[in-house]
């Protein structure tokens, strides 16, 4: 009987040893063919198309800057876009500022500066008097922008389950042109020596100078269609240029020509001026044309 036993035992155990050093086989695995009325369908059948061969009207678009440290802006305007197909267009946007600065918006820090600042001799050009700062800052008066427009996503949204909204995200770049409004050059600083403002450095710091900034620009945003001719659209926007915020003296050269050894320069001009990454926030109302949306097979 246990020799019987013993026996099993031993053929089992070469069994299993002869399965674990056999070769192993290499895998395979067939296709699937799909047949019937799934075969060559596209994966989206009777897709909603906002945008191909549509002229999309943004009016108006409502936006504010942020960040800035001196002077904010309400920005009103509208924009246009053709697009190709439903993925990639050209557009253009411009807006005015404050209404063409009817009115203006200052910070917290203007404020301060305004109520709190003090004029000596070494910096009467940069302030000849804290109650006229807020002359002497930088504004903007208006954007205007031609872009690409490229809208990789798409989808619904829906609120609590009643309410559904067609959707999508997009990114634009293109190039804008910044009008800024700045304190006007003061080559000859020598008009606020002194131990008290003149009525000329005084002067220097209402006078103004008006530019074009060109520039690049970049955004994202999120449009909801709430039918096939009317929609909303938020955005974000960036458009990095140079600017002298506080129409302060900023810049000097030492005797060698290098940066910064003879500060300040007793100048006020282009050197001043220092790199910003302006960006804002924009709301628009969007009009689709023609009124009906192509829908796919």
């Amino acid at each position: 009987m246990t020799s019987q036993i013993t026996k099993t035992v031993f053929v089992a155990a070469l069994a299993a040893s002869i399965a674990w050093l056999a070769p192993t086989g290499s895998a395979s695995a067939q296709e699937i063919q799909i047949t019937g009325p799934l075969a060559g369908a596209p994966a989206v059948r009777r897709l909603r198309q906002h945008r191909v061969g549509r002229v999309q009207l943004v009016v108006p678009t409502v936006g504010y800057t942020l960040q800035d440290e001196f002077s904010r802006s309400l920005m009103v305007g509208l924009g246009a876009h053709v697009h190709f197909t439903d993925f990639l267009g050209i557009g253009v946007w411009g807006a005015m500022a404050n209404f063409a600065n009817a009115f203006q918006i200052d910070t917290d820090l203007t404020s301060q500066v305004m109520t709190n600042g003090q004029t000596t001799e070494r910096n009467r050009l940069s302030m000849p008097s804290n109650e006229g700062f807020g002359s002497q800052v930088a504004r903007l008066l208006g954007l205007a922008s031609v872009h690409l427009i490229f809208a990789p996503l798409r989808g619904k949204l829906a609120l609590f389950q009643g309410a559904f909204a067609d959707t999508d995200f997009w990114i634009l770049a293109g190039f804008t042109a910044a009008f800024v409004e700045e304190r006007a050059d003061v080559e000859d600083g020598s008009v606020c020596n002194g131990t008290t403002s003149s009525a000329d450095c005084l002067n220097t710091q209402t006078a103004r100078n008006t530019r074009f900034a060109p520039a690049p620009m970049i955004g994202v945003g999120l449009n909801l269609y709430f039918n096939e001719f009317l929609g909303m659209s938020i955005q974000w926007r960036a458009f990095p240029f140079n600017m002298n915020p506080s129409g302060t003296d900023e810049s000097g050269q030492g005797a060698d020509g290098g940066p910064g050894g003879g500060f300040p320069d007793n100048r006020i001009n282009g050197d001043d001026q220092r790199f910003y990454f302006h960006h804002m926030m924009n709301i628009g109302f969007i009009i689709n044309l023609p009124p009906e949306i192509q829908v796919s097979d």
